[in-house]
């Protein structure tokens, strides 16, 4: 298995297929803000396919096939489909990663129900599992965006990963943004050591078998007490001849072995099955120049990318690749401190001293004492957001409107999102301690205005911006 771990990177390399290698690249829009909600403005398809990177690689992907899943790949889908692996025997992978609804949960709980007794509850919505394809490990470094240098990628990865344990009061993400922002670039690239990639809201899965191993030995998921059980839940499967063919006789010799392999084909299932990274939203078909965006998704495009109005952008990185390979996946990888509300539907936070920090805690316990750190979770990516029923790591907001509204609202409408302490006055970002209340995001836009001020967003924009996000959404058909 080890020899299996250090080569996974490669093995994802050889198994993407040519869509995923050429994946659609944003173009900026030109489309000026309209009076009109029905005209539709035209796609920028003024180069053929054969003069544009951009268009070829878009159109490559739309024209490309599933390809034969390999062997391990086919054993992958057997084990995520399969509940007799969780304590209930009543819970797959399948059971809060629903094919039908982009790999999320197919409901509107905040957190997930499982255990041994299917009464268990978690304390983190379930993310989705599209579009995990190209997340680096978890390290703390340089901000190194995915489309830089590739050369220059590896070897910031490498001093990233030699000075994570020395990152203790340095400038974090969202500081080192609005530097930039700002034009204060000799400080940013001086003190600009973030955290970045992994799988979870923590980053604390490196790779995808990793975090395929998480759920199962979690007891309020599918809840298995220990690494011999689930290995002998897989030696009584249907499938354990396959692994043996597959993995060698001796497969089901020790539990690190067997479980190992089982992950391993878990990532491979997710990595050459389309479904998981299909790219085809009407986002998409618009790159390729097959189709036009409304005049109301082209404002929402032009607002996601204002660095003054949505700012989205910024985190949700919605541009391509140097070589207009890869396409956007609509997140930089990195983490943040956005100050999410309290949400009391989860069981865990009628407990007043309990905290969900992220990257600081209680899941992920090796950077326990990076304080600058609490607070921070993943930047998830926005393709098919429009899909989910819960938003946030706490699920605490119930409709993509209202999660927009919130990132407007939130430092100029406090009191309409937090609840008001016993003194009468707006307790702000009351899901942290308040000694971490000060990692929370102030300086990027839309958090830089004041208790009063205009939020950068009016409702019609909200509207168009929440247009746009819905083109993110797989399975388009012109």
């Amino acid at each position: 298995m080890t020899s299996r771990v250090r080569t996974f990177d490669q093995s994802i390399a050889v198994a993407l297929c040519p869509a995923v290698l050429t994946l659609a690249v944003l173009l900026p829009s030109a489309c000026e803000k309209s009076q009109s909600t029905a005209q539709p403005v035209a796609a920028k398809a003024a180069a053929t396919p054969a003069e544009d990177p951009v268009i070829a690689g878009a159109v490559a992907r739309l024209n490309a096939k599933q390809a034969p899943l390999s062997a391990v790949a086919e054993l992958g889908k057997k084990i995520f489909f399969d509940p007799s692996l969780s304590g209930s025997g009543k819970m797959s992978c399948a059971s809060c990663h629903s094919p039908e609804h982009a790999y999320a949960p197919d409901n509107a709980l905040a957190v997930q129900i499982g255990g041994a007794d299917m009464k268990s509850q978690g304390i983190r919505a379930v993310p989705s599992l599209t579009y995990l394809e190209r997340t680096p490990a978890f390290s703390i470094g340089p901000d190194q965006k995915p489309d830089d240098d590739e050369d220059q990628a590896k070897v910031a990865a490498a001093v990233a990963l030699r000075n994570a344990r020395q990152t203790a009061g340095v400038k974090i993400g969202s500081v080192v943004k609005a530097d930039v922002a700002a034009g204060n670039t000799s400080n940013a690239k001086t003190e600009e050591l973030v955290p970045q990639g992994g799988m979870d809201w923590d980053g604390r899965a490196a790779t995808l078998p990793d975090q395929a191993g998480g759920p199962l030995l979690d007891p309020r998921e599918m809840a298995n007490r220990n690494g011999f059980e689930l290995m002998a839940k897989l030696k009584a499967a249907s499938y354990s001849k396959d692994m043996e063919l597959l993995f060698g006789p001796g497969v089901f010799t020790t539990p690190n072995l067997a479980l190992g392999e089982a992950y391993f084909a878990l990532a491979r299932f997710q990595i050459e099955d389309r479904s998981f990274h299909p790219y085809d939203s009407k986002f998409d078909y618009y790159l390729a120049g097959k189709v036009q965006l409304s005049a109301e998704e082209a404002r929402g495009n032009k607002l996601f990318d204002d660095p003054k109005k949505g700012n989205c952008a910024s985190c949700h990185l919605d541009k391509p690749s140097k070589d207009g390979k890869l396409g956007p996946a609509f997140t930089d990888y990195q983490f943040e401190a956005l100050g999410a509300p309290r949400n009391m539907a989860i069981p865990a936070n009628r407990n007043p001293h309990f905290h969900d920090e992220g990257l600081c805690g209680p899941l992920r316990t090796d950077m326990a004492k990076q304080r600058n750190y609490c607070g921070l979770f993943k930047t998830p990516g926005l393709r098919n957001v429009a899909t989910r029923q819960v938003f946030f790591h706490n699920g605490v907001f119930r409709s993509l409107e209202d999660a927009v509204r919130f990132y407007v609202e939130r430092e100029t409408k406090p009191e309409k999102w937090y609840p008001r302490g016993k003194d009468g006055k707006v307790v702000p970002y009351d899901d942290l301690p308040p000694s971490h209340r000060a990692n929370v995001d102030l300086a990027d836009a839309p958090f830089d205005r004041k208790r009063g001020d205009t939020p950068a967003l009016d409702e019609g924009e909200i509207r168009d911006l929440v247009a746009f996000l819905k083109t993110l959404t797989d399975g388009y058909a012109k």
